[in-house]
């Protein structure tokens, strides 16, 4: 059942395996890589409870000693309070030049921990072993690290690419519905903007994803990490083609800014509603029909996702400040701001070219029926 998806990156070529039970040979696995049988793990409180005595007898097994530093769980860990303490934390264990930092969580930990080694002693080698579902098909692979700043999500960082991933498929037994369906945001986008038959296969096996069915599971994570991996492998720090994997994103950050990046809308649940805005948007543009728009929010709803503003909880700002919002993304160029937007589900494509007002109509439209729901 196990899958390698190989990221052929000059010079920094790695493996992602994708498979259940990965956490017990994790171990031989990392043995390769090390200089001196021993790592230092940054995780979170959460999965540090969970799955951390797992990780450290599969090291163990391999005679590779683990010290470990469990930060809160959250979003907000994502600053540079924490982002210090890993640093400080990680000079104290004596990490060295050769030896490997493993991340050991969510998106956070894996772009807090990616960032604080490329930083540590001006770069060492780390490993990606995601827990959630977003992280597996996501922020795991591709290299971008880095942590929030009080201005927006993901200002401060550095492209440094893991030497191994492991996504252990059997670890998302354990998460909540609520985040296996919002890295679930993330595994639909990748259908949406490149690959309709991956959407189509989504509509059909996304229930069986949701109730657990392993084989699914490892399937539609080595899709959504190929898909990912060849965009990275064309353009790795995103000066074109990569964008579109921020298909979503665009809207979603602006939202997640809104609610001040609390439980109130995960970032996956975010993308969902950024990816639903994004193809209405696009067919008010003329640029698809307006059954697209209408088949992404049928499937994210029969998914039991968050499609609409409404779907969040509390107050939302006016559109003018949600466009304002926008207007911090990374993804603004000389001022203009970039939009994926589709000509179909599985067609996404980059532009400069919307109309601001087109944009505050769908914001207006999409708070007007949150407001009457």
């Amino acid at each position: 059942m196990e899958q390698i998806v190989h990221v052929p990156l000059e010079g920094r070529a790695y493996d992602v395996v994708i498979g259940p039970g990965l956490l017990q040979t994790v171990g031989t696995r990392i043995a390769p890589f090390l200089t001196r049988p021993r790592v230092a793990v940054l995780t979170d409180e959460t999965v540090a409870d969970l799955h951390l005595e797992t990780l450290r007898q599969g090291l163990r097994s391999a005679g590779i000693d683990m010290v470990s530093l469990a930060l809160p769980a959250g979003e907000s860990t994502k600053g540079w309070p924490q982002f210090t303490r890993a640093v400080e934390w990680l000079l104290e264990q004596k990490v060295e030049r050769n030896d490997v930092v493993v991340a050991f969580g969510g998106g956070v930990i894996g772009d807090l921990a990616g960032f604080a080694a490329s930083v540590l002693r001006r770069g060492v080698r780390f490993v990606q072993i995601p827990t959630s579902l977003l992280a597996q098909v996501d922020s795991s692979v591709g290299g971008k690290t880095g942590i929030n700043a009080p201005q927006g999500k993901n200002l401060i960082g550095a492209f440094h690419q893991p030497t191994l991933v492991l996504a252990d498929t059997e670890v998302l037994g354990s998460l909540t519905p609520r985040d296996f369906l919002a890295g679930y945001g993330e595994v639909v986008k990748y259908g949406m903007l490149g690959d309709a038959e991956f959407f189509a296969w989504l509509e059909d096996m996304g229930p069986k994803l949701a109730s657990g069915d392993m084989a699914a599971r490892v399937e539609a994570v080595a899709r959504s990490v190929q898909m990912k991996a060849d965009i990275v492998v064309r353009d790795e720090t995103e000066q074109g083609d990569r964008a579109l994997l921020n298909l979503g994103h665009t809207f979603g950050h602006a939202l997640e800014a809104a609610t001040g990046y609390s439980d109130r809308l995960l970032h996956g649940e975010g993308v969902a509603i950024g990816c639903a805005l994004a193809f209405e948007l696009s067919a008010r543009l003329g640029l698809c029909s307006q059954e697209d728009p209408s088949r992404v929010r049928a499937h994210l709803k029969a998914m039991g996702m968050k499609t609409d503003l409404s779907d969040i909880a509390g107050t939302l700002p006016d559109a003018q400040t949600l466009l304002d919002l926008m207007g911090q993304d990374k993804k603004v160029v000389d001022g203009q701001l970039r939009f994926i937007l589709a000509r179909s589900i599985g067609d996404a494509f980059v532009t400069a070219e919307v109309p601001k007002a087109a944009v505050l109509a769908v914001l207006q439209d999409a708070l007007a029926d949150c407001s009457g729901a």
